[in-house]
């Protein structure tokens, strides 16, 4: 991997406590174009097959088409989310991608609920930080030693979760920080990465909270091998609380890593 960093922008949006058709980004390789129309055909029933394998088990990766016009997908829906959800979620993803990555057969596509990806390389198993999105919120904790210490024993917690056989990748929880106040954090790996590469991604994206979201009052990383989110207000389900102060100003990073 190359230093962080050789894109950046910069916006302020807010997050919502609903799924919507706006995927939080995507990524579309621009040095791998699709090259024939019999690859974006395959790309099509590929991504037929995937909306299809996830709303039934939540997960897929898989192939379609032979030779060098064969092609790699895969889709995932956070573990906590529901059926509903999650197929729609796959079914917005499906169509957006082709949409805003009509030429590239490496294309990516993050939402809050799911992930799908395809690409004419087999990257099953493979851990993939090379491109990432940021979310940080623009607002500081007020007391950053004790946030800091508390979150990193919450990250440990359900990163251990997460490589547990069972949990498809998924940790989550909460702690409290006062009376009034208590931290939400959750993991989430993709589900072709062993144990050990699971560890290893959550580590890198957690990496990102005592630099880039430093101190900040929530933080969300995405990258194609894992995600990791940790906020003030409840955003996974089941939700125990109103989530109504679940809208905050939000900065955005996207880097790149050739």
């Amino acid at each position: 991997m190359g230093l962080l960093s050789h894109v950046l922008l910069f916006l302020f949006l807010f997050t919502t406590s609903a799924e919507s058709a706006d995927p939080s980004g995507e990524f579309c390789n621009t040095d791998t174009n699709i090259s024939s129309n019999q690859t974006s055909a395959n790309i099509d029933r590929l991504l037929s097959l995937l909306v299809s394998g996830t709303v039934l088990n939540g997960y897929i990766a898989t192939s379609y088409g032979k030779a060098k016009d064969q092609v790699y997908g895969l889709a995932q829906c956070r573990a906590d989310v529901t059926g509903k959800d999650c197929s729609n979620c796959i079914e917005d993803a499906a169509r957006e991608i082709r949409k805003r990555c009509p030429n590239q057969a490496d294309a990516r596509i993050w939402y809050d609920f799911c992930f799908l990806r395809h690409d004419i390389k087999d990257f099953f198993g493979e851990v993939d930080t090379g491109f990432g999105i940021i979310f940080y919120n623009v607002e500081n904790v007020t007391d950053p030693d004790t946030f800091n210490k508390e979150l990193s024993t919450l990250t440990d917690r359900i990163t251990s979760q997460a490589v547990v056989a069972g949990n498809k990748g998924n940790g989550r929880d909460k702690t409290k920080l006062t009376p009034f106040l208590t931290l939400y954090a959750l993991v989430q790996c993709t589900r072709d990465l062993s144990p050990l590469f699971c560890s290893q991604c959550l580590a890198i994206a957690i990496g990102n909270f005592p630099t880039i979201c430093n101190n900040r009052k929530g933080c969300r990383v995405l990258y194609s091998s894992c995600y990791v989110r940790y906020e003030l207000y409840p955003f996974y389900f089941p939700l125990d609380s109103d989530t109504t102060n679940a809208s905050k100003d939000y900065h955005v990073s996207v880097f790149y890593k050739p």
